[in-house]
């Protein structure tokens, strides 16, 4: 990315706006110390999730673990525990 001082930056800025729509952005420096980035808006929305898209790190072994029944311990607690931990016996 490249980088311009503050004054470059005014006289061009409508043409530094353009560009940054075409995705490249400008670091604007003042006496040289970097102060701002003029990039475009769609560098903050977040990407869109694509289903699938682990399928190359997901074993067997760790599809299986997931979809397994939950033990029968587990779930008594789960269905049949006081909502409040006080409630205990």
């Amino acid at each position: 990315m490249k980088q311009l001082n503050l004054a470059a930056a005014k006289a061009k800025l409508s043409h530094l706006v353009d560009q940054a729509a075409k995705g490249k952005g400008v670091i604007i420096a003042k006496s040289g110390i970097p102060m701002a980035k003029l990039v475009p808006l769609d560098d903050d929305k977040p990407k869109p999730f694509k289903f699938g898209t682990l399928k190359h790190v997901l074993t067997d072994e760790m599809v299986k673990a997931v979809e397994a029944p939950l033990p029968d311990e587990i779930l008594d607690v789960m269905l049949n525990a006081p909502i409040d931990p006080g409630d205990r016996k």
